[in-house]
């Protein structure tokens, strides 16, 4: 479903891929001065043995490369099953060069990230992380280190990656393909070649939000009254108690806090109250949201944007609410089937689902990051729920009732109609021009890249050790004349 105001910080956070953390050693501003071959003394857990005598192998502009740096990208390849095409010795240099080669127009092009957008991307890595390892202390148990080590550790990786992706993002973003352009490639395409289309569908959705009894409601509510309270007299912090109770598993570990976020990007009731806020030594009234229900407290305000805290309290649906709405659902979905009245008037008139109502129901698959908006879902790109019943339906067919929890966190009964399904095949011009054209636009990108790679080794100051000269690498001129 189309979640366009939200306020759970696990929501507002983009996300960043695993990566293995490198030790380093400052260089200084003078390649010439540091031979290719110096040795030193460093501790990684990366090696099995954790006291080694690393080198520098390889120097890019001012930038190093260790033998850690290698070694650590090897084992990491190696547990993820990454093929790095080719010879890992030769291959795995030549990709952190490549990375240097980036970093070093970054700084030139003064490229910046805030500290808040890398330690939005940490925060996300460390969430995924305690997700896996159960909790907090298993996974300081298991890595052997603070979850502050932790990000300390993190935060250059993350923000050269940072970095990186903005730099490519610049160097490609005046690349246009024509309506021609796509024709031409694909005319010149073996059959076996054309890209495959996955199989699409169009999904029609009915939710029924469960009733929860007021004593219920009111039981959080007093605990949030409860929090104020112990805030207000001091006893306690409003950080501590959204650490040990917030609901919002984003912010929860921060100790509630939302960075800077303009009115538009949160829930219109707590944007309302949230932005009257004036005194930080006070706690807001209790606000109810489409995720539940908050207090805030206020940080700081920057112009159009506030940063806050905030608790997060979401009352318990009673499993006898859930039944009622699964039976609710399954009649409706029976008078449907019997066809009287039309699933649109069901979803305009009966449905909870405010992001769908005004569409007859059907879902949106929106990508913010591209900017793309689209009624048709891949089977994957549907919530985990949705996928599971429609997959036995055929056109037109209406799923039983089940649970799913909503993109506000809640807990819904929903019932789906398939609308349309596009099997999987060969793109064809006609059917699927968007897709070719997103083909031939990454392969026009690829190719200023590698252009650009090509070009930027010319002008770099390159050293590497002798051991690596007679790699066959994917770029030409590392090694220098």
């Amino acid at each position: 479903m189309n979640n366009k105001k939200i306020i759970l910080s696990s929501f507002l956070l983009m996300g960043l891929a695993a990566s293995a953390v490198t030790n380093r050693i400052s260089l200084g501003s003078m390649p010439q001065e540091v031979p290719a071959n110096d040795s030193v003394k460093v501790e990684t857990n990366a090696i099995e043995n954790p006291k080694f005598i690393d080198e520098v192998v390889w120097v890019v502009g001012d930038e190093p490369i260790l033998l850690s740096d290698i070694e650590m990208m090897r084992i990491q390849g190696a547990q993820e099953g990454i093929d790095f095409g080719g010879d890992p010795d030769c291959r795995i240099p030549e990709q952190l060069a490549v990375q240097k080669l980036f970093l070093h127009q970054a700084a030139i092009d003064s490229i910046e990230v805030t500290e808040a957008e890398v330690a939005s991307a940490i925060e996300q890595q460390l969430n995924g992380w305690i997700q896996m390892a159960g909790s907090r202390e298993r996974l300081e148990e298991y890595r052997k280190q603070t979850i502050t080590q932790m990000k300390n550790e993190l935060h250059d990786e993350f923000k050269n990656r940072q970095l990186i992706s903005r730099m490519r993002e610049k160097l490609v973003a005046d690349v246009k393909v024509s309506p021609a352009d796509v024709r031409n490639y694909f005319k010149s395409l073996p059959e076996d070649s054309i890209p495959f289309v996955e199989t699409e569908v169009e999904v029609q959705i009915v939710t029924n939000a469960p009733r929860i009894p007021i004593e219920d409601i009111n039981k959080v509510k007093d605990e949030l009254r409860d929090y104020t309270k112990r805030v207000t007299d001091g006893s306690t912090s409003f950080g501590a108690l959204a650490r040990l109770y917030s609901e919002d598993p984003g912010s929860a570990r921060q100790g509630g806090e939302l960075d800077y976020t303009g009115r538009g990007m949160l829930d219109p009731a707590f944007a309302a109250v949230a932005f009257n806020l004036t005194d930080p030594k006070k706690v807001s009234k209790i606000v109810e949201s489409e995720f539940g229900f908050h207090i805030i407290q206020l940080i700081d305000k920057r112009g159009d944007k506030i940063k806050c805290r905030h608790i997060l309290r979401k009352p318990k649906v009673p499993q006898a609410a859930i039944n009622e709405g699964l039976h609710r659902l399954d009649s409706i979905a029976d008078d449907l089937r019997a066809n009287k009245f039309t699933f649109e008037e069901a979803a305009t008139y009966i449905s909870d689902d405010k992001d769908t109502r005004l569409s007859y129901g059907l879902m949106a698959n929106v990508d913010q990051e591209a900017g793309s908006h689209t009624s048709k879902f891949k089977m994957k790109d549907l919530p985990t729920e949705v996928a599971r019943a429609v997959e036995g339906l055929k056109v037109g067919e209406i799923s039983k009732a089940f649970t799913m929890v909503n993109s506000k966190g809640k807990t819904v009964c929903a019932i789906v109609k398939l609308k349309s399904r596009t099997e999987g095949h060969r793109a064809k011009i006609t059917e699927d021009f968007q897709v070719m054209k997103n083909v031939v636009l990454e392969k026009r990108r690829e190719e200023l890249i590698h252009n650009w790679v090509k070009n930027k080794i010319k002008d770099t100051y390159i050293r590497m050790d002798d051991r690596f000269k007679n790699c066959n690498f994917e770029y030409e001129g590392w090694v220098k004349k």
